[in-house]
Parts: structure tokens; sequence; C-alpha cells
């Protein structure tokens, strides 16, 4: 069977008021009609979530399954979703962690996507007009369906050039009437100075004017949990960490052809191989489609280019709480966004080519074209620092295109539906906030095409994991009953929506006046220790699932990230009994990811023993009298001794177990003490904006000033100078 485009939607951009009351008495009515269909699927929502150990005997015991879905990503568990609420008996299999791959990795936003409907006018092309107008459709819907992981971002378009104005305004425009009666708020003009005040971090020399567009942004890695936690509590079948060993065919009687059947999986974590059967396979594998339709058909052609995209976290201070930036064209024509997110800044993205691999990594170029870019948009008044960069991370796009071609920024991201001749249906392409219609289609083709007994779709408007009882204000609530810091409540009611009441009754007391409960695993970020007990509820099974998925502080500061994992690996050691090997096992596994894949290792690569030098005779000589006040004897170097012997001295004191990570940041060499050619290397750093926020940098300055202080001769003489 052929490639299918699946694009859909009306021809036309309706506008005008009496239009607009229609379509909204229209969208009314719909909804209406959406409501019957749900109240008639909530009977059938279970409270209950079976464990993953019951997850797996469910995959075991049943003799057949309508659908198996291969992938646990927003596309596959929003194909889980679709199919389990039309009454299909339904499985899903992922070989790592839900959302561990692309899903967890976009830049956060859920759009129509500007820089496609540009495109579709430029070159008149109506394919791309129809995915941006399905794409803003599904925006609205995701919005209403998981409010507490979900929020309006307003996003600034400066203009330099008088001549952008009419134009990236006429362009917005367009975008808000296409999404018409679904349009989040009407865009707007902001002058010079309201721009400025908005947005003050912004580079004002030759700034004209800025156009204010919204579009939506969530938490990718948990809205895609959420969407795989919504089908298990249906009676989906969902099992992470297991993959798919090979594909189960059977030869059809009636047409003399090997169809798929299912798939022999094993347990990734203990091994154990079994078979899942099925009548129909779906493939939403993502970037790995080709590899699972070869598994197929070695004869398949690749029907997937992947594509790589860049991000960086910065510290939050670098935007504002409340407002994205948009740079439309930069040096390479690409397109990037600056966004608050979590209270940090997201930068990115980069669109270049890439092999497929399951550990993708931030190179360091893609980081500094980032960097430059964003230099380029901001007032030289902010110094924008490699060392500020707190995470990276690398997301392989599935991009659907032709196999010959080369420019992957040209392809637009439309999905397709592919069937191959022994009935493994595929679903490729897409983006992120399309991933609803993406299975709606996919499941509609699967219906068809192994004439299953199903009905149409009924997941526009089906509310998912925590959206019951959640409020705006229910983070008060959580606060007054539970005794939560009130950030902390804030974090909780955002992630988890109506079951934060879940995790906070599984808080332990702190022992301290305020807050009562809820015991932080980090102090500068709102995660709390109960948090890892109800991520193992939530089908975690590693380390790594909890830093980077069920909470997100591995793409927030891997620094954090690394000072939490002993305490993370801890709880869930206890509460999986996991033997000591197996606790040092995943400590080591979850170091190499925030090491390699969330840019640890970019980030120390900063500073090594081979770095450059560069600093004045005189800041030589600075940081050689600062050095000499710990190191006494002149050896040349100091250890944790002399630093915690000067600390004492002004009443500082710090144990002996954080003194020694202090001083490894800057121990080059791994000796066991900072020599003075590491603490120049250390400066030099620091002053290239290569490293920030050292502490041995900041420790020794603060001790130095607090020495000098105490060093200088008291006067005797009286104020006034009278006798």
């Amino acid at each position: 069977m052929a490639i299918r485009k699946a694009v859909k939607g009306t021809a036309a951009v309706a506008s005008g008021g009496l239009v607009a009351f229609y379509g909204l008495t229209q969208l009314t009515e719909y909804r209406k009609r959406q409501v019957m269909k749900l109240e008639d699927c909530m009977s059938t929502r279970s409270n209950t979530l079976p464990s993953r150990q019951a997850q797996l005997t469910a995959l075991r015991a049943t003799q057949e399954f309508d659908v198996l879905v291969v992938g646990g990503g927003a596309t596959g568990s929003g194909c889980a979703l679709d199919a389990v609420t039309r009454d299909l008996k339904t499985a899903l299999v992922e070989r790592d962690d839900f959302s561990s791959g692309t899903s967890s990795r976009s830049t956060k936003l859920i759009h129509g996507g500007v820089r496609y409907l540009q495109k579709a006018i430029v070159k008149l092309d109506y394919e791309q007009y129809m995915m941006v107008k399905e794409a803003l459709h599904e925006r609205s819907n995701l919005l209403n369906i998981a409010p507490h992981l979900t929020a309006l971002l307003p996003i600034m378009l400066p203009i330099y050039k008088w001549w952008q104005l009419p134009y990236y305004w006429a362009g917005i425009k367009i975008y808000d009437l296409v999404a018409g009666a679904q349009c989040l708020k009407s865009s707007y003009i902001l002058t010079k100075t309201k721009a400025l005040e908005l947005f003050p971090m912004l580079k004002r020399d030759k700034l004209v004017g800025a156009i204010v567009y919204y579009d939506g942004q969530h938490n990718d890695a948990r809205m895609n949990l959420a969407i795989a936690l919504t089908a298990a509590r249906y009676g989906a079948a969902i099992a992470n960490y297991t993959e798919v060993v090979h594909l189960l065919k059977r030869v059809d009687p009636q047409m003399g052809k090997e169809r798929v059947c299912g798939a022999r999986c094993r347990d990734v974590i203990t091994g154990q191989e079994f078979d899942v059967r099925a009548k129909c396979v779906i493939n939403a594998t993502g970037p790995f489609t080709d590899a699972l339709r070869k598994m197929d058909d070695q004869k398949n052609p690749n029907i997937c280019q992947p594509s790589a995209g860049v991000h960086i976290v910065i510290p939050g201070y670098y935007s504002p709480d409340n407002m994205g930036l948009l740079d439309p064209a930069t040096s390479d024509g690409r397109v990037i966004f600056f966004l608050p997110w979590e209270k940090m800044t997201i930068a990115g993205t980069t669109d270049t080519p890439t092999e497929i691999t399951p550990h993708p990594i931030p190179m360091e170029e893609d980081i500094n074209f980032i960097l430059t870019e964003v230099r380029n948009y901001l007032s030289p008044d902010v110094e924008v620092r490699r060392g500020d960069v707190l995470a990276a991370w690398s997301g392989i796009r599935p991009l659907v295109t032709n196999p010959n071609s080369k420019d992957t920024q040209s392809i637009c991201r439309n999905h397709i539906v592919h069937i191959s001749d022994s009935g493994l249906v595929t679903i490729a392409g897409g983006k992120w906030t399309t991933y609803r219609s993406m299975a709606e289609d996919t499941l509609d083709a699967a219906v068809k095409a192994h004439n299953l007994s199903a009905g149409p779709s009924k997941t526009v408007g089906l509310m998912l994991e925590g959206a019951k009882d959640w409020t705006p204000t229910m983070y008060i609530r959580l606060v007054q009953d539970y005794g939560l810091e009130v950030e902390v409540a804030q974090h909780l009611a955002s992630s988890y929506g109506g079951r934060a009441y879940e995790v906070a009754k599984m808080a332990h007391v702190t022992g301290k006046r305020w807050p009562i409960v809820g015991k932080r695993l980090v102090s500068e970020f709102p995660y709390i220790e109960s948090e890892v007990q109800y991520a193992i509820k939530e089908y975690a099974c590693t380390a790594i699932d909890v830093i980077a998925r069920r909470t997100r502080l591995g793409f927030l500061n891997v620094q954090a990230a690394e000072e939490a994992l002993p305490r993370i690996v801890d709880i869930m050691g206890k509460q999986l009994t996991w033997s000591e090997q197996r606790k040092r096992e995943e400590l080591s596994a979850a170091k190499q990811f925030l090491y390699y894949e969330m840019g640890y290792k970019a980030r120390s690569e900063q500073l090594t023993d081979t770095s450059e030098i560069t600093l004045t005779p005189a800041e030589v000589g600075r940081y050689m009298k600062r050095f000499h006040k710990f190191d006494k004897e002149n050896k040349g170097f100091i250890t944790t001794v002399d630093v915690q012997r000067v600390l004492e001295s002004i009443n500082v004191y710090i144990d002996a177990d954080t003194l020694h990570e202090i001083l490894n940041e800057v121990d080059l060499n791994k000796n066991g003490q900072v020599e003075f050619n590491e603490f120049l290397q250390l400066m030099s750093a620091v002053k290239k904006g290569q490293v920030s926020a050292n502490r041995l940098a900041i420790l020794m300055k603060t001790a130095e000033q607090s020495l000098d202080q105490t060093e200088k001769p008291v006067s005797v003489d009286r104020s006034g100078g009278g006798v």
C-alpha cells in the first residue's frame, strides 16, 4: 500500500464578526457532542494504576490484543490512548522509558508553527498551510485537556528594521486568523519603550518596536507520561523497558500471504522473553521507524531522515518570567527560540542532519552557535557566558522525507501513515503538538485495514492524567492542608494536577517549624523526596527516569541533578529492594547520562589541565596573593585542610565532604590538591566566561575580603576629629 500524507482541515480561512460568531456556535455544539462521547468513555476509566509487574503479566497472559503499539513516545502513547478509548484491547511496549527519546527533548512549545505558515504563504504551499491549521486546532485541545501541564506563553518578535514591522505583523495576524475561534489571544504591536519595559534584557540599539503573539508551552516529558498513564487507566497494558526482539507472523489462509500478528518481546530489566499477539501492530518508534520496518521486511526503503535539534538551559535571569523571544532569521537562516521554562531559560534549536542513536549528545559547536545568536539579541550589558549553560541536550526529529533529500531544514513535518503488505501500520513524521490527530489517523487506517470493530476517535476533549480536580489555586490547599512550601506546592500542582495530593500524602515530616512536610532533593529546586516514591508508581525503573522525566532536574541543572542522585538512588533502592551493587550501577549510569546526554561533558571541558591561561601580569599577581592566604607554607598547592583552617578563622564552617567536592571541581589532575597553576586556569576560565558560579573561586574571594577586613588597623580617632 502506498504512503499517504495525512493532512486534514478546511480550505479557507474564515474571518469577520458574523463568521466568528457562527464558528463559535459550531464549536460549542461540537464540544457538547464530545462531552456526550466522553461520558460514555469515562465509565471505563479506573482510579487504580496497575503496577509494572501487573502490566507485564497482562501482556503475557492476554491471548490476543486488538492493537499492539510499539513505541512509548508522544505518538505511540497517543495511539494507545486512542485505541483503548475506542474499546479496542490495547497493548504498548517501549524499549526504554516513556518519553525517553525525542518527546522529552523538544522546545517545550505547543504551537502551530509560525515558520511553517511563512513557508506556506511564500511558496503557496497548501499542504503546509493545512498542517499549521491542524496544529492550531490541536494546540487548543491540548491546552484544554491538560491545563496543569500547559500555559499560554506570549512570545516577542523584536523588530530592528522599519520595513519588517508591516511584513511580520501581517504574518502574525494571519497566524491568528488561521487559528480562528481557537486563537489564544490576539497578537499586538509594542513600541520600543514598551518592548524594553517587558523585556529589559533586549538589545536597544536600532530597535524599532516588537510584535507579541501567543502560543502554548508544556512540560513535554510529563505530558507524554500523562498520555500513557491515561491509557493505562482506561485498561491498556503498557510496559516500559520492554523491547521488541522480532515480529511474529502467520500465513493468512485467505490471502496466502504472511501477516504480522504480534511481537516477541523482552523485559530489558529481567531479560525474560515472551510473545504478545495482536491483530494489528503499530510502529510508532519515531527516529527508529525504519528499524522496525526492516524487521518486517529487509527490502523496505528508509522513509525517515533524522535531524538533530540542540537546546541549552541558562539561568532564569536571562529572560522575563512570562515572555519568550523569537529570532526569525539567525545568521544561517534558522529560527531560535528563547523561552522561560521552569524558572530557567531555554534557548534553541539547531537543525542539522544526524545519525540515529538512542543516546544523542549535544555538540560544543551547536552550544556555541546558540550562545552567539542569543548575544545578537541581548543588551551588551548582559554578558552571555559559556559557563552559564546549566544543561544541554540533543533531540532527534523523525522527519519524513525523500531519502535523496539533503536539506533537512526545508522538510515539512507532515506525518504519514503507511500499511505494509504484511499489515504493519507505521506512523512517522509529524510534530509534538499534533500527536493526537496523528494517533487518530493511525487508528482510522488500522481499523479499516484490519477490519477491527471500533467506532470513531474519542480523544478530542478527553482529560489527561491529573487534569481532573486541578484548579489554578489548588496549590493553596496543598500549603494549608499539608504544610508544604508555596514553591513546592505550586510545582506539585503544575506537575501532577489533581494527583498532587497523593504525592503530598507521601511527603515526610521535616522536623522544622516550616515547611512541616516536604524534604527537598536539592535546595534550589522544588522537587521533594516523596516524588521519587511516587515516580515508582508512575513506572520509573531507574534513577535516570526520575532525574530526566518524572522530575526535570537533569534537564534544568546537571550539577544539581548529580547532587541529588545519591538520595534518589537510596530512596529507590529501599522501595525496589536494590542490592548495593545495583545501587552503584544506577548511580554510575545516571552520571554517564548527565555527562554525555545532558551536556555535563561539554561543560566540564571548559576547564581542563590543558586550558590556556589568558591573565595579565597584574591579574596573576592579584590571584597569587589570594592563593597564598590559603597556602601559608608556600607549598604551591592547597588542600581541604588549608581551606578549612582559613574558613574557621573567619567563623565559616563547611563539612569535610562538601569541601572535598568543592576542591575536586578544580583539581584537574585529580591528585587530591589544587595547585597554583590549576587555580590560575580556573580564574582564566572565569574571566573568559567559560566557567561561572564556581564554588572555590567565590569562596576564596569572599574569604580574602573577610581576612583583609580583619587585618586592617583600627583607628583611634574620633569621628569628628576632636580631642
